[in-house]
């Protein structure tokens, strides 16, 4: 949480992404970026009120991004981790919004893509107030719902409780990463890390090279047009290409797979893999390395799949 004269200026430093014309309500993606431009993790900023935001990051990461951010301070921002005085639960899916409608009026709930609202949810006479957002991560359309660490549970049953005659059910990271791996979704740790820019991951709409600075912006700008990139695999071959299997041309190594498995929506083995720019063009034959054997994958369009 960031509030006060200096959180403008400190966000601007520490992000990618432009924040100087949020308004609130608004939510941007970007990364923090070392002084190399590798991705220390990407994040959602929410601008709650004028001087007043808050960033919500990948919980895995939650501890390094602190240590990240408190070491870049400057002035007075009034930061400070708020990661313990919130829970946060998504749900998605096509009935997404009749099943948040049984706890709140449609009214206040968000209407456009990477927006917010506060929204009191009410249910079984107990109510809880929330942030309730649309970023999904699953390629569906969906709802975040940030709340008091305490009101965490209570939502959870909540949320069982009013689904159940839609057929809503947990859905575990394993079901999240199929879903944002056909919707050709990066993912931390996967398409980047600290030893992957922004660029070469396909996210430059959350690079904006335009801003007076950012750390890691003179190292993205040093290195100019990125020598490898993430490019889109269909498995051709028989088998399923996971992450870290290494990708062959003609017999040469030119890259690695970042993520992948059998999607069962589109009902095909995808992956996603960043190789030499120079051999990304759609329709290049590959090979990826699958525990010491040879399967064919070729080069296909990102996204895989796009909601209509």
């Amino acid at each position: 949480v960031f509030h006060g004269e200096d959180a403008l200026a400190n966000i601007q430093h520490l992000v990618t992404t432009d924040i100087s014309k949020m308004q609130n309500g608004d939510m941007r993606y970007g990364m923090f970026c070392n002084d190399e431009g590798g991705v220390v993790d990407d994040l959602i900023v929410y601008r709650m009120e004028a001087d007043d935001y808050l960033i919500v990051v990948n919980a895995g990461n939650r501890d390094k991004d602190a240590a990240w951010v408190e070491a870049h301070l400057s002035g007075h921002p009034g930061y400070h981790d708020a990661g313990n005085e919130f829970g946060q639960i998504a749900i998605q899916g096509p009935v997404s919004k009749e099943i948040m409608t049984k706890l709140c009026e449609e009214s206040a709930l968000p209407e456009k893509y990477y927006s917010f609202t506060k929204a009191t949810l009410t249910w079984n006479g107990r109510s809880a107030e929330t942030y309730v957002s649309r970023s999904g991560y699953t390629g569906s359309f969906g709802y975040e719902i940030l709340c008091k660490a305490e009101d965490t549970v209570w939502l959870w049953d909540t949320l069982l409780d009013a689904g159940k005659d839609f057929g809503l059910i947990p859905c575990g990271l394993g079901a999240r990463d199929t879903l944002r791996l056909e919707a050709a979704m990066p993912l931390y740790g996967h398409e980047m890390d600290e030893t992957v820019t922004p660029l070469e991951a396909g996210l430059d709409f959350a690079v904006k090279l335009n801003k007076p600075e950012f750390i890691g912006k003179d190292a993205l700008v040093a290195a100019g047009t990125p020598q490898r990139v993430r490019v889109g695999l269909a498995v051709t071959g028989r088998g399923i290409v996971r992450e870290h299997q290494d990708l062959f041309l003609n017999g040469e190594k030119i890259g690695q797979t970042t993520s992948g498995t059998h999607c069962p929506f589109l009902g095909k083995a995808l992956a996603m893999g960043l190789i030499d720019a120079k051999y990304a063009a759609v329709g290049t034959a590959l090979e990826a390395d699958v525990r010491g054997r040879r399967v064919a994958v070729e080069i296909v369009p990102l996204p895989f799949y796009k909601r209509g």
